[in-house]
């Protein structure tokens, strides 16, 4: 089983990559399964059919970005589906860059669609993109351990959800470049801890290594502390937004993951998991 549950297309505010072009490159990279999760970030973007004045206060007339345009989405997935059902099986999701204040909103839209699967990240803090944010801080460990803390709290409050997203993403953006893992390991582990006793699981996202990084996010520090913890609910994801970066560097991967002790990986159907060998 081939599988790659994060991928971006026109829908979402930064890609340009139509649907139809990552489903053929998933068919000529073989792949069995593929799950689009296009960008929900409430709080910094604007829903397609929602009273736009607070946006234009915010950012300026028009000078803002919207999150995906859902029953476009959902309609074009479908479509899709139905042609492409003999070749690849094509799952419903969504990625949502949650915040603790907005997450009535999230669960409003949960509830609306039907979906195969869920990313929960943190890509805003305080109404602000992590990089801005970053940029009021000073103290390094201190706002590394705040980041993780938003996390927490995200996952005390939401449950509809399948996968951690990129857990350490904030050192893609951190200036003073990563901590050391043993500055971060306490925060990691309560936050893992708590995915394991929810019953979720974390990704493996694999765009770091076409920035000549190498290994994904979140490290295999974090990877291996969640296996030792218990967690065996684990996706690849490439988080495609561009051509050819659909399952980006799987193969090594994999062969990591098999280093640290997983024999397994998900794919998910219905927010219910599913286990294949890895």
């Amino acid at each position: 089983m081939k599988a790659d549950y994060h991928l971006h297309t026109e829908f979402s505010d930064d890609s340009t990559n139509p649907m139809e072009s990552v489903i053929l490159e998933a068919i000529e990279k073989q792949l069995d399964e593929i799950c689009f999760t296009d960008h929900v970030d409430y709080g910094v973007k604007c829903d397609f059919d929602e009273d736009r004045s607070y946006y234009d206060e915010r950012f300026g007339k028009g000078n803002y970005r919207f999150n995906t345009n859902y029953p476009q989405y959902f309609a074009k997935i479908a479509e899709l589906s139905n042609k492409y059902q003999q070749t690849i099986t094509i799952r419903k999701g969504l990625e949502f860059g949650v915040q603790p204040k907005e997450i009535e909103r999230y669960e409003k839209l949960f509830a609306q669609y039907p979906l195969d699967f869920v990313i929960l990240s943190v890509h805003e803090i305080d109404d602000l993109w992590l990089f801005r944010w970053i940029k009021n801080q000073s103290d390094q460990k201190q706002y590394n351990l705040d980041y993780y803390a938003n996390i927490y709290e995200c996952m005390k409050k939401y449950d509809n959800y399948s996968v951690l997203g990129h857990l350490d993403q904030i050192k893609r953006y951190d200036p003073k470049g990563s901590l050391p893992f043993s500055e971060i390991k306490e925060a990691c582990a309560e936050i893992l801890k708590l995915a394991i006793q929810k019953g979720k699981g974390i990704e493996i996202n694999t765009s770091t290594y076409l920035s000549a990084n190498d290994e994904p996010m979140p490290s295999f520090d974090i990877i291996k502390l969640y296996y030792d913890l218990g967690g065996r609910i684990i996706t690849l994801g490439s988080d495609s937004h561009k051509p050819n970066a659909v399952a980006n560097s799987f193969d090594l991967t994999r062969e990591k993951l098999k280093a640290i002790g997983f024999r397994e990986f998900c794919t998910f159907d219905r927010m219910k998991p599913i286990f294949h060998e890895l």
